[in-house]
């Protein structure tokens, strides 16, 4: 009687151990075995049949617990366009920086969205894996709306990377694994550096299998990834490097083709044909078009004037070299910047905006100035955040700052939002005189032309050369008269013309 319930008991270990019983039924069960065996007489007998039912039991329990850690089925977490701020609905995917299939950390980058004021950096705020994207490059996506989707690591696909063994009716203990990498391919996932220590290559599972597969050892492949991660791409660049054919390499039931010539260019319009394209406004130019509506509703006020640069051309060349030994370039804008600043000090109605009711004027105490930036994006205007407190070094400094951005396409909305008055230096393109349109909610805004070498009459009548520079000016007629936009130039005209007299002003 005994016999057969020991053997039925085995049995139904061993069917514990194939049908994922919990942890609970198996303690029972041992406990109930153990119960019996201590009613028998034979004490050799019962230490090592309790011995066998312990190591079964355990093995059960291990296989129940591997099983449970990678076979709940989580589904993937949906990650959403998160609000930029300043009121954006919708951005446009610039591009991506990985794809499906790839993991990705949390904090890494994962794809750039260009807003109507600026670009943006949208990284992950999970571990896992991207197992689907939801925009293309130029796509537009709306706030809230989904990006990707992200399957933590864990999850369902571990369980392919995992094999389970079953457990048999023998007393024999078996080893689960629960780690996908083999100790035949632990070549692929260290290395020693100059220490001498062991370090780990970063790699996910997926590149690893595919170097194995390849039979070809991470620490050969220079990992471009955070961290120096090896990617799938410094993977598949460093085997095409080694045949000029395509290759196509199996990983994880994935096809990934190498081509052995680039892909070719979109194709261009014939001139003279006639046949018309049709382009989306989108990203800057649909913020042009948005803002350009709005000023034109605007009754805008002109007025230029021109200002000798012969005294600020010699202070700058006196302190350029100083700046640049300082790692800054030194240019007029700094000057002309920190000028405005002061002359807004003086005439702070031109730092001012209306508001929505236009029943009230809201004037600013912080002069945040910006200074429009031809990008790869287009024309961009970020602003330096309180110039009425910032040296002319410090001003150049943040200008440097916001120029390298603009050129990178990495203006933040920080950078593009807060701005109260506004400049824009046409003249390094070329021009003179111009007509700018006001940046609303400003009411003032001014266009630099560029510097000339023009003759001109001193007190005396003799004519000598001097350097010009024209400068014209939008204000808000609503609020702004010619006589406050004249008064504020010449003020700013004396601080140009003579350079000097900014340190009588300057806080």
């Amino acid at each position: 009687m005994f016999s057969r319930q020991l053997v039925r008991s085995k049995s139904l270990i061993s069917v514990i151990g194939r049908r994922s019983i919990t942890n609970t039924t198996v303690g029972s069960l041992s406990t109930k075995v153990n119960t019996r065996v201590s009613s028998n007489n034979n004490n050799s007998f019962n230490n090592k049949l309790v011995s066998s039912i312990n190591v079964n039991s355990n093995l059960v329990c291990g296989g129940i617990n591997t099983i449970r850690s990678f076979s709940t089925s989580r589904k993937p977490i949906q990650f959403n366009l998160a609000d930029v701020g300043e009121g954006i609905a919708e951005c446009e995917v610039l591009n991506w920086h990985f794809k499906e299939g790839d993991s990705i950390k949390e904090f890494d980058k994962l794809c750039d969205v260009q807003s109507d004021k600026a670009t943006v950096e949208i990284t992950s705020r999970y571990d896992g894996i991207i197992t689907k994207i939801y925009h293309k490059v130029g796509d537009m996506a709306k706030v809230g709306s989904p990006l990707v989707d992200i399957l933590q690591e864990g999850s369902s696909e571990d369980v392919a990377a995992v094999t389970i063994q079953e457990t048999t009716t023998t007393t024999k203990t078996t080893t689960i694994p629960v780690n996908n990498a083999s100790h035949d391919n632990h070549e692929h996932n260290e290395i020693t550096n100059k220490s001498g220590e062991k370090i780990k290559i970063l790699a996910t599972p997926s590149v690893r299998h595919l170097a194995k597969v390849n039979k070809l050892n991470l620490n050969q492949v220079s990992g471009t990834g955070k961290d120096g991660r090896v990617l799938k791409e410094d993977l598949l660049n460093h085997l095409s490097g080694k045949s000029t054919t395509t290759t196509t390499c199996t990983a994880s039931s994935k096809s990934t083709t190498i081509p052995s010539t680039p892909v070719a260019a979109a194709p261009v319009a014939t001139i003279g044909s006639n046949t018309t394209t049709t382009v989306p406004i989108t990203g800057i130019r649909k913020a042009m078009v948005k803002t350009m509506n709005a000023a034109s509703a605007v009754p805008h006020f002109g007025f230029s004037e021109e200002y000798i640069m012969d005294k600020l051309t010699e202070l700058r060349s006196q302190l350029k070299p100083i700046a640049e030994s300082r790692g800054i370039k030194l240019s007029y804008m700094p000057f002309l910047i920190k000028a405005c600043s002061l002359a807004l000090s003086r005439y702070p109605v031109l730092n001012s905006s209306i508001s929505q009711s236009q029943t009230e004027i809201i004037y600013k105490n912080y002069h945040n100035i910006g200074v429009a930036i031809d990008t790869p994006q287009g024309l961009l205007v970020p602003n330096i955040k309180n110039v009425e407190s910032k040296s002319i070094f410090e001003i150049a400094q943040e200008l440097n700052r916001l120029q390298k951005e603009g050129a990178k396409g990495t203006l933040t909305p920080a950078d593009m939002s807060g701005g109260t008055f506004s400049l824009s230096n046409i003249g390094t393109i070329g021009g003179t005189y111009c007509s700018p349109v006001l940046l609303l909610p400003e009411v003032c805004i001014g266009a630099i032309g560029k510097i000339q070498k023009l003759p001109r009459f001193d007190k005396h009548g003799n004519v000598y050369p001097c350097s010009v520079m024209i400068i014209s000016w939008s204000g808000d007629h609503r609020i702004i008269d010619g006589a406050t936009i004249a008064n504020f130039s010449n003020l700013l005209k004396s601080y140009i013309e003579q350079p000097n007299t900014m340190l009588l002003d300057t806080k």
